[in-house]
């Protein structure tokens, strides 16, 4: 099974110097946990829910925000960011991802074409979908 039959597209991204409130506006309104970051359409780095959770204050929209807290969503994704992630191509094996998965402590990888654009993004969830997805069709085989 390759990669670009399982990844996610279209895909969201923001850019190295978009302020985490773009960010947290986007992932209020997402069923997605990453966000690709591109420059002129190269993939520069992948920002999480997680990231975000991590960099601004935890009293952000609650009675306790101060003007301080809100100041943490001017930070900018490049602040932030993963650099450099690691990627696969749309036509490598779904069992390459898995490999990556099981070595690195990451949660999604993004599919990127050799000019560095990225495609897709795949995550660990996508890959248990196709697996259930195909042990069901071969339940309702037999």
């Amino acid at each position: 099974m390759i990669i670009d039959k399982l990844m996610s597209k279209p895909i969201v991204t923001v850019e190295l110097d978009d302020s985490l409130k773009v960010v947290k506006h986007i992932f209020e309104r997402a069923k997605f946990h990453h966000l690709l970051v591109v420059e002129k359409d190269v993939l520069y780095g992948v920002i999480s829910d997680r990231d975000l959770l991590k960099a601004i204050s935890p009293h952000i929209g609650t009675p306790n925000e101060t003007p301080h807290d809100t100041v943490t969503l001017n930070k900018k994704v490049h602040q932030i960011m993963t650099r450099k992630p690691i990627t696969l191509p749309p036509e490598a094996d779904v069992y390459a991802a898995i490999s990556i998965f099981n070595q690195h402590n990451i949660s999604c990888i993004p599919i990127v074409k050799e000019n560095g654009r990225p495609v897709g993004i795949i995550s660990w969830r996508d890959i248990l979908r196709a697996i259930e997805a195909n042990h069901n069709k071969k339940t309702q085989k037999n």
